[in-house]
């Protein structure tokens, strides 16, 4: 006697495993899809913001029309604007950079068109903290900045929040700041400051780092791979060898 059912549950299972490695293709394929247009937005993202970057200086925008920048379009737009610092206000925020650990400087700008821009002068390292040590660096008088567009940075750092009362800050938070130090029309935005040096050497500009991450390509191949596993797995004549039935 043979053992009939047993051929027929093999089919079933077979049937079964294929149809799931066939979603899982289609699943894969998609993924792989969805990462090719991925790497299409990057590719041009980089190209446009490289751009921006190496574009002629134009004019500061103000709060009016600050207030509408995004992140994808104006972000490291190359600005230019006249004014003068409140080396008073100025605002230490933590900072690791490739000189090492220290604080970014961010100082108002008390404009010619009169608002406020927070400026991104350069880094310090720890022990310029006290202005004392730089008084140099704290240009007087009408000046003009040259640097790029910034959005704001809100809230802090990663899983430190900024804590004004303490003068501890994580992260360049426009909003925050201005609050913090009274200004009365700030901009939305702040400026990263370009390489120009300062009169002693600090701070120091031109720090910004301007790279995305772009692995979509790797990851697209690797959806895809998985993909055609899963293709070769559906479509395999056999996906296991039968049992031999026995006879009495």
């Amino acid at each position: 006697m043979t053992h009939a059912a047993e051929p027929r549950g093999e089919r079933g299972k077979q049937i079964t495993l294929r149809l799931v490695a066939a979603v899982l293709a289609l699943v894969f394929a998609l993924l792989g899809a969805w990462q090719v247009e991925r790497l299409h937005w990057k590719t041009d993202l980089i190209a446009r913001v490289d751009a921006r970057v190496r574009a002629a200086a134009t004019p500061a925008p103000g709060p009016s029309i600050g207030a509408s920048l995004s992140r994808a379009d104006d972000e490291y737009r190359h600005i230019v604007v006249h004014g003068v610092f409140e080396h008073d206000k100025e605002t230490l925020v933590q900072a690791v950079t490739a000189l090492g650990p220290g604080y970014w400087v961010m100082t108002p700008l008390r404009t010619d068109a009169d608002f406020e821009i927070l400026v991104n002068r350069g880094f310090i390292p720890e022990e310029l903290k006290a202005p004392a040590g730089r008084t140099e660096g704290e240009v007087s008088g009408p000046v003009a900045v040259t640097g790029l567009l910034r959005i704001s940075e809100p809230g802090g750092g990663f899983l430190r929040a900024n804590r004004p009362a303490s003068g501890l800050w994580y992260s360049r938070d426009v909003e925050a700041i201005a609050a913090d130090k009274h200004l009365t029309t700030p901009a939305p935005y702040f400026i990263d400051a370009d390489a120009t040096p300062n009169p002693g050497g600090w701070p120091r500009g031109g720090l910004t780092v301007v790279r995305f991450r772009n692995d979509h390509l790797a990851y697209a191949l690797t959806w895809f791979g998985l993909a055609l596993l899963a293709a070769g797995f559906a479509l395999l004549p056999r996906l296991a060898p039968r049992r031999l039935g026995t006879g009495d």
